[in-house]
This record gives C-alpha cells, sequence and structure tokens, in this order.
C-alpha cells in the first residue's frame, strides 16, 4: 500500500474562510523555526505539510493560533477495505496492551457511512490484535484514541493528534493594536487579542523594576504567537505605588493614557465587566472614542476560561495572583496621574528581540543597556 505521511492541519470553523492566511503564517513559523518542509497544500478544508520532521514541525506550528486540531497522519486513498486494513494495522502498533481504544472517523465517505469503518476497524482490532488484550472504550472512557479524518479522495490515519489553540490566524484583522502587558491579566488579555486575529504591538509597564523578571517570563510566553522573527518591545516606568486596589484602577488608568498616545487607530483593553466594575469599564470605553480610536475588549466574552489561557502561557504558578486581581472589588475610578504619565514616557525604552531560547535574558540585558 502507497503510504506518505503528512503533519496535518485542521484549521477552526472560524478559520475555514481564512485558510490562506493560515498557510502563510505555517510557512512564516517554520522559517522562524528552521524547519524544512517540501510542500504546504490543501485537501478539501485540511492543510497538509510533507514536512523533514513531522514531530517538530508539528510542534512549531501548533504555535499557532486559528487551529483545532493537528496530527501526523498516513495518507492513502479513500477506500473502505484499505482505511480499515490501515486503521487496524496502526492501532496495533499504537495500542499497548489492556488498553481501551476508540475508532473515531470522520469527514466525507462515499458509497459508506463513517460509523461503518469505525464499527469495522473496531472489530478488526479485537480480532488480529487478540494478543494485546486491548478492548473497545467508549466516548467518555477510553485510554487511546485512533482517529482518521477522510476527505473526498484520500484518508488520513493518525499516528499522533493533538488540540491547536482555537481562534482565528493571526494578522487576519488586519488591524494593528496596542496592547499593554503589566500583569497576569493584561497578560491573558494580550493573548486573546493574538488569539482574535489582530496585527498586535505589545508594550510593556512596570512600577519597580523587581516585577521586570516577571514580565520578562510572561512576555517571553506570549511572543513566539506574533509569527515575526523580530519583535519591538517598548517598556514605560510609572512611579505608581504598587499596594491597595485604589492605586492599582490609577495605574490602569495611566497606563490606558500612555496606549492612547501610540498612533495605533485600535486600543486593546485588559477589562472584563466580571473583573471591573461598569462605571471603570465605561468610563474607558468612552476615554478611547473621545480620541478617535477604536477599543476592543478582548476578555469580554472570557469567564473561567481566563485561568485557562493563564496556564496556556505557562502562567500555572501565577494563578493565585490572577485570582487576587479578578477579585477587585471597588466601584471607584479614579482618574490617571497626569504627572505619572508625563513622566513614564520619558522613561520609554524600545527594545528589538530575536525569537529564540533565550528571549528573557535578551530582554531584561537589553533594558539594563539601554
Amino acid at each position: 500500500m502507497d503510504e506518505i505521511s503528512y503533519v496535518v492541519v485542521f484549521p477552526t470553523i472560524f478559520s475555514k474562510n481564512k485558510i490562506p492566511q493560515l498557510i502563510k503564517n505555517i510557512k512564516k513559523i517554520l522559517k522562524i523555526k528552521n524547519q524544512q518542509f517540501k510542500s504546504i497544500k490543501r485537501d478539501d478544508e485540511i492543510i497538509l505539510v510533507d514536512a523533514n520532521d513531522p514531530v517538530f514541525t508539528s510542534s512549531a506550528i501548533n504555535l499557532l493560533f486559528g487551529i483545532e486540531k493537528i496530527a501526523i497522519a498516513r495518507n492513502i486513498k479513500n477506500n473502505f477495505q484499505d482505511v480499515v486494513s490501515e486503521i487496524t494495522s496502526v492501532g496495533g502498533n499504537l495500542l499497548l496492551k489492556g488498553e481501551k481504544f476508540l475508532v473515531k472517523v470522520e469527514g466525507s465517505s462515499k458509497g459508506f457511512l463513517t460509523k461503518d469503518v469505525e464499527i469495522a476497524a473496531t472489530s478488526s482490532i479485537i480480532e488480529k490484535k487478540s494478543k494485546l488484550g486491548a478492548h473497545p472504550g467508549t466516548e467518555e472512557d477510553y485510554d487511546k484514541l485512533l482517529y482518521t479524518y477522510l476527505t473526498k479522495n484520500n484518508a488520513y490515519i493518525c499516528i499522533f493528534l493533538d488540540k491547536g489553540r482555537g481562534g482565528i490566524p493571526y494578522q487576519s484583522q488586519n488591524q494593528k493594536t496596542i496592547c499593554a502587558v503589566y500583569d497576569e491579566i493584561s497578560a491573558v488579555s494580550c493573548f486573546e487579542t493574538i488569539k482574535q486575529g489582530y496585527d498586535t504591538q505589545i508594550m510593556v509597564c512596570y512600577r519597580q523594576k523587581s516585577e521586570l523578571m516577571n514580565l520578562a517570563k510572561i512576555i517571553n510566553q506570549i511572543i513566539p504567537r506574533l509569527v515575526q522573527d523580530k519583535i519591538e518591545l517598548e517598556f514605560f516606568h510609572l512611579k505608581i505605588k504598587p499596594n491597595g486596589i485604589k492605586n492599582y484602577l490609577i495605574y490602569v488608568n495611566s497606563i490606558l493614557e500612555i496606549m492612547l498616545k501610540h498612533s495605533n487607530h485600535h486600543v486593546s483593553l485588559a477589562l472584563s465587566p466580571l473583573v471591573f466594575s461598569t462605571d471603570f469599564v465605561d468610563y474607558s470605553l468612552k476615554h478611547v472614542f473621545e480620541k478617535n480610536k477604536i477599543p476592543i475588549i478582548p476578555l469580554a466574552g472570557v469567564d473561567d476560561n481566563l485561568f485557562n489561557e493563564a496556564k496556556e502561557i505557562g502562567l500555572e504558578r501565577n494563578i493565585k495572583k490572577l485570582e487576587k486581581i479578578v477579585t477587585i472589588n471597588s466601584n471607584e475610578v479614579p482618574v490617571f496621574s497626569k504627572k505619572e504619565v508625563e513622566s513614564a514616557i520619558k522613561t520609554k525604552k524600545k527594545i528589538s528581540v530575536k525569537v529564540g531560547p533565550n528571549n528573557v535574558h535578551d530582554i531584561l540585558d537589553s533594558l539594563e543597556n539601554h
């Protein structure tokens, strides 16, 4: 049987009309990560990458947004008997003794139902791999998923399957947006801004030098999603006391004031009605409109997923801190500190970071030597 293995990229439902941008991003990320490939092509609604090293290639591609799942899969013709035979063969190699398995087949079928393939392949594995003692599981309870996707002419039997990051491809909104990172909630907001397809420019704000290490680690998790070889970051030092809810709200409003001085027409606000009072959110939105700019609120529809997104960008250790921020209880709308904003603008440091393994040290060294 003539078999070829591909890295198979499954776009999210929101990305199916943005596949050309996703392909463009795949090419960019593979170049940045020095991963060689022979071709990138489409088969119906999926993207196929013929890569020299499928494992590292799939890992690099899975940094991108706009992907529901990603697989390394064998490609054969969409023929009932061949598909059943190949699932049986792959399953026999992947399953461990006594494991519960689930055969899942999706996509297009001709002359048969996907359910027919699932039943036939399950029976074949039980019969031909009886020495394994593997047995069928259920949708809710299984050890290993044996996933196959069918297009009009081809079948892709997955050797490896991983969940994607969701969202839509970076830059598919075709709008430049300024985004500030100054704590955990703003980091998640920035992550969501990129996930929603905005071309995002990042500025970093801090009150004390002791915050810089943590912020550099956070930025290190975010910048690979920008699909750029070099990232320009702006740093601002605001001398606002770090203690107390009122000071925090003054800090947030002061950062907004700095953001509004940027040329970008769209401004990403790290605000959520679930965290901040309606008065505070309304004040910020109105202020952005007054400056003839357009606000976006990436966290507007995010609830408990806020913590999942935080874990996704490596903030597991910061969850307690994040919980403290999101339990703000204040209806105050303190105005920004004009004096501190003017002072902070004078501290602006612009650095360029080449995306790589030493980003945290590169950021800190660049700031020190600036």
